[in-house]
């Protein structure tokens, strides 16, 4: 059974103050999440979390991270916004992009960020936007199939990201040429596992590709990004990865592949693993129908978490003050969009759900709401902060038709 930081009581105080359906995160669940990373990867001197901001872009998390030791991962300007919003710059920040705009290369040079290129053509472009830094980092894809074992978790040779080993050496010879100093190697092969042995793997790899590289080009890699990747368990019955393990592991391909005269500092790009069993969409259930299956009816919908819909994904579902009832209906759990994928869960067993219940959608603290969007004219929902000392805080409001309307001038219509 997954459990919540907070019961059916503390919930109907905070619904007086704040309209369903709003997600909330966990402050203390988060800090003790993160600190555990950094305490698996200690034995790397300067290793370094830098948070996907894509995961969960809110300042508000962004700064509790920050405060912890966080760098920030961004992949659009407005993501480098907000990093520098609450203080990032310099190698608080990496860039990570892909067909990337020149005025996103151009604040990140202003930020001094490190510059993760996902392409040969970009080392021109970036010269020509904000010029070529004396640290930068590349993105490596080694094409083919990612196997763990006799698994396959991922596809390189499809994925648009990235270099092929060829263009990453003639890279690495033509920034030397133009005056970088320092290298940094970035991979990203497989999404949401929680497979121990996929950092380790990936690890070994690109210290593999880093030896290598230096041998051939005399660059000094200095950093290498192990990137995301690592996921958390949806179902209750999943295992969460075992982070102690993975750092232990991944020091024993560092001891094993790294040759002497190269001392480099790891960093990873978690959001997922980082923010995601700690937020939770709460909705309230305002519909019952019964035709060819049971229905329950809640205030939010796909454009408040988009993953079920999008990708047909789990998401545990628990109703307020009935954790421990019988699980003995069946019900769709939808939301009112004019799609008929606007469905929370499917033939899920849940005790019975009467109208007025709070319902509680688990593990939504990452790619929840900031996967959000307008359809239908959907408004997106507030984002709240349950505090370490137990008080609620509002980190953003709810959007208004105001809102909606803001980019609109109505008044050429009239």
């Amino acid at each position: 059974m997954k459990k919540l930081p907070f019961d059916k009581e503390q919930m109907e105080r905070i619904v007086k103050d704040h309209s369903t359906p709003f997600h909330i995160y966990d402050e203390k669940a988060i800090r003790e999440n993160i600190r555990e990373l950094y305490k698996a990867f200690s034995w790397n001197k300067g290793f370094k979390e830098y948070f996907a901001v894509k995961a969960l872009p809110n300042p508000a998390i962004m700064q509790i991270l920050h405060q912890e030791g966080c760098g920030m991962d961004c992949s659009a300007l407005t993501e480098l916004m907000l990093a520098d919003a609450i203080g990032c710059s310099g190698e608080d920040i990496m860039f990570s992009s892909n067909d990337t705009p020149g005025e996103d290369f151009e604040y990140a040079r202003r930020l001094d960020a490190i510059i993760n290129l996902d392409d040969i053509t970009h080392i021109d472009f970036l010269e020509r936007h904000g010029g070529i830094p004396q640290r930068i980092c590349c993105r490596y894809n080694p094409g083919g199939e990612f196997r763990l074992g006799n698994d396959i978790m991922g596809n390189p040779a499809d994925a648009k990201y990235g270099m092929t080993y060829d263009q990453l050496e003639e890279s690495f010879r033509i920034l030397l040429a133009k005056g970088v100093k320092e290298f940094g190697l970035h991979a990203f092969l497989a999404s949401s596992t929680t497979d121990d042995s996929y950092f380790p793997t990936l690890a070994r790899e690109l210290f593999t590709v880093a030896a290598r590289l230096h041998e051939r080009t005399g660059a000094n890699v200095t950093l290498i990004n192990l990137s995301g990747g690592i996921g958390i368990p949806y179902m209750p019955h999943e295992r969460r990865a075992d982070i102690a393990h993975i750092g232990a592991e991944v020091r024993r391909a560092y001891e094993e592949v790294v040759p002497e005269g190269l001392d480099i500092k790891l960093c990873a790009e978690l959001g997922r693993y980082v923010t995601g069993p700690y937020g939770y969409l709460v909705t309230r259930a305002i519909h019952k129908k019964d035709i060819y299956k049971n229905y329950i009816g809640v205030d939010a919908c796909a454009c408040n978490l988009m993953r079920p819909a999008m990708y047909g994904s789990y998401h545990h579902i628990t109703v307020l003050g009935k954790e421990n009832a019988p699980a003995d209906h069946v019900y769709d759990v939808v939301g009112s969009l004019c799609e008929n994928n606007d469905k929370f869960a499917i033939d899920r067993q849940l005790p019975e759900i009467e109208m007025g219940d709070l319902v509680v959608i688990h593990d939504t603290g990452a790619h929840g709401f900031s996967m959000g969007y307008n359809y239908n004219g959907k408004l997106r929902s507030a984002e709240l902060l349950l505090c370490e000392d137990g008080g609620v805080k509002l980190i953003r409001r709810a959007e208004t038709p105001e809102d909606y309307f803001a980019t609109l001038d109505l008044s050429v219509y009239k």
